[in-house]
């Protein structure tokens, strides 16, 4: 039978590159030849990634399965948290919504059932792969919430896995993190450290390595490497604490202008990222109306709360902006899951499952009638997608709580055998659709962004690159680069050790 070496990261705080460093991991084992499965025991994230079977997980997650080369399970994150409202997430368990929570109520109410799911799904893992790549959250050293965290040190334990500890030198203070975050930890947990990475590094190393050399002497442990930051990474973010790093080029010049909505609680708002790989196309997230201005194409895109958004979009003036440019037909509006439902008539929620408005009028660009339900559609889709008189195959996958139906004749944008999906305004203008993932359907995002160049008068560009093949690209490019600059033969060294000692004390 199979028993896993499992290896863990955990970070000084939020956004330290964990799952990126993750990811690549899982790439490296899977080149090796190691069966490799990624593991987070609790995700909370508003970008989702939808298995075979229907299930929800962080996209992280997802995407770690993809570049071990296999099929994303519930087991490699069987708890997923989604922040609803201010102090209150869905608590989605194995893929399926469990119950709203409060933070609280969460910690005191779930915490044995969690514990029970996770050690489940670590046995599953272990006796299916043969390398577990495992992903912690935040930090470890969060005094407060130590007593019951299901996502760190517990974790570790729980696997008996070794665990590097990875700080981010872009944020400055990266020994005082790693050190301070050390002298937090339990000497269980603090002798269950191999070692540490500093990510994000830019610079000269011989400048560092002073303080290398003293981190070493200070705390008896190695550096196991400084991984110098990596730009153009095309590989799913986490969630939206890194959309102040979806920067547009400083080149204005491009020819088309693309305006992403961003509201408080967007979701998967990762769907756009393949126009950031288009040469011509200059992509801005918007969050204050004064910066729509006058763009090609405006994305509302999907939102964990898609009434409180569309509450946001009336309040902050956004919504008359958009509502200005339509008029002017300057732009086209796409929507995407909850800005598919924003863009239309209106939105009932009866039972207040979103909020306390029970009913909210929409856009009015599309003649739909969205119910939020208490019940939560997650499935992989496909079908044909017609537009510009031309027909195309198209994959995608479905995210929502809400039934839409049309009020009024209106163009479907997919045909899926048992039914349509999705909109067209009759002038061609406003499109929507519950398919996230639609944009990485390469003929239809050629001929999009080509039927915007034909309205400005410019000439199409056909030989765009492929999304998927240049994430397959990503994969091996963040791979080789922590195998330059990581001591893989240490890490290798210390999971075997792990297990040696495992292995005598089972006996």
């Amino acid at each position: 039978m199979t028993k896993a070496l499992p290896l863990m990261f955990q970070g000084t705080h939020s956004d330290a590159g964990k799952s990126v460093i993750v990811t690549g991991f899982c790439r490296i084992f899977a080149q090796d030849g190691y069966l490799t499965s990624p593991f987070k025991s609790q995700n909370m994230s508003l970008n989702s990634y939808i298995t075979i079977d229907g299930k929800e997980i962080g996209r992280a997650q997802g995407v770690q399965a993809e570049a071990a080369g296999i099929m994303a399970t519930t087991d490699m994150n069987p708890i997923l948290i989604k922040p609803n409202r201010e102090t209150q997430a869905q608590i989605v368990v194995h893929g399926k919504p469990y119950k709203n929570m409060e933070a609280g109520q969460y910690r005191s109410e779930f915490f044995h059932k969690g514990l029970q799911l996770i050690e489940e799904s670590l046995a599953t893992l272990t006796r299916t792969y043969e390398r577990i790549v495992i992903e912690g959250a935040g930090s470890p050293a969060e005094v407060n919430l130590n007593d019951r965290e299901m996502v760190n040190m517990r974790v570790a334990r729980m696997a008996n896995a070794p665990v590097v500890l990875i700080g981010d030198i872009e944020k400055g203070g990266v020994f005082a993190s790693l050190v301070g975050t050390l002298q937090l930890l339990e000497k269980e947990d603090k002798d269950r450290i191999i070692g540490v990475i500093i990510n994000k590094f830019r610079g000269d190393l011989k400048l560092l390595e002073p303080g290398l050399k003293w981190f070493e002497e200070y705390t008896g442990k190695p550096v196991l490497g400084v991984v110098p930051y990596l730009p153009n990474l095309n590989i799913d973010a986490e969630d939206s604490v890194i959309l102040d790093q979806y920067k547009p080029d400083k080149n204005k010049e491009k020819e088309i202008d693309i305006a992403v909505i961003q509201y408080p609680r967007i979701s998967n708002f990762t769907d756009v990222d393949p126009f950031f790989v288009e040469d011509d196309c200059h992509v801005r997230f918007i969050t204050r109306a004064e910066q729509l201005q006058d763009p090609d194409v405006i994305i509302l895109p999907g939102s964990k709360n898609t009434i409180e958004d569309l509450l946001f979009l009336r309040e902050s003036g956004i919504l008359d902006k958009v509502l200005k440019v339509y008029g002017e037909k300057t732009a086209l509006i796409f929507g995407v899951c909850g800005g598919y439902q924003m863009l239309g008539q209106v939105i009932d929620d009866p039972a207040g499952i979103e909020s306390q408005h029970l009913k909210i009028d929409g856009l009015g660009l599309l003649p739909l009638h969205t119910t939020i339900t208490d019940y939560k559609t997650t499935v992989l889709s496909e079908g044909d997608l017609v537009y510009q008189n031309q027909t195309m195959r198209v994959k995608g996958y479905e995210i929502h709580m809400g039934e839409t139906r049309f009020m009024d004749d209106c163009q479907s944008l997919i045909n899926m055998g048992n039914r349509n999906e999705g909109c067209i305004s009759l002038d061609q203008k406003v499109i929507g659709t519950y398919f996230h993932g639609i944009f990485l359907n390469d003929d239809f995002r050629t001929l999009l962004l080509n039927t915007i160049r034909k309205g400005k008068g410019l000439d199409p560009i056909n030989d765009r690159i492929s999304f998927n093949q240049l994430r397959e690209q990503a994969f091996d490019r963040l791979a080789d680069h922590l195998r330059h600059h990581v001591k893989l033969d240490v890490i290798e060294e210390k999971m075997r050790e792990f297990q040696m000692k495992s292995e005598l004390v089972d006996s």
